[in-house]
């Protein structure tokens, strides 16, 4: 169950980065060039956006690597970028499955009390 935590932590963390690299980029595009009619409006609040894109992939990545090692710590990481991610962005097709993987990953994280057999 740890290696399926660190190998779901890290497809949603990288995940997770893509959306954040486009919410981040998004929320700058729109603070220095303006509203765009209605298509280009800045979100209610854009830091929480920044601090998400920044910190869920951190979070999720840095579960995975511990995953192996300490399953509880790494299960709470996980969880918390799966939190962040739904937070900041909602559930919605980008971000549906770094939700997913980086919330299973946190459970099989927490749920696994023994190390993986080899």
């Amino acid at each position: 169950m740890r290696n399926a935590a660190l190998t779901l932590g890290l497809i949603g963390g990288v995940l997770a980065m893509i959306v954040g690299f486009f919410g981040y980029g998004y929320t700058e595009f729109v603070a220095r060039n303006g509203a765009i009619g209605d298509f280009g409006t800045q979100v209610d609040h854009p830091a929480m956006i920044k601090l998400a894109s920044f910190l869920a992939p951190i979070l999720a990545i840095g579960g995975a690597a511990m995953a192996r090692s300490q399953n509880v710590p790494a299960g709470i990481l996980l969880l918390a970028a799966a939190i962040g991610i739904y937070v900041a962005f909602g559930f919605n097709v980008f971000t549906m499955f770094p939700i997913a993987m980086c919330g299973l990953g946190g459970v099989l994280a927490l749920a696994a009390r023994q190390p993986d057999s080899h």
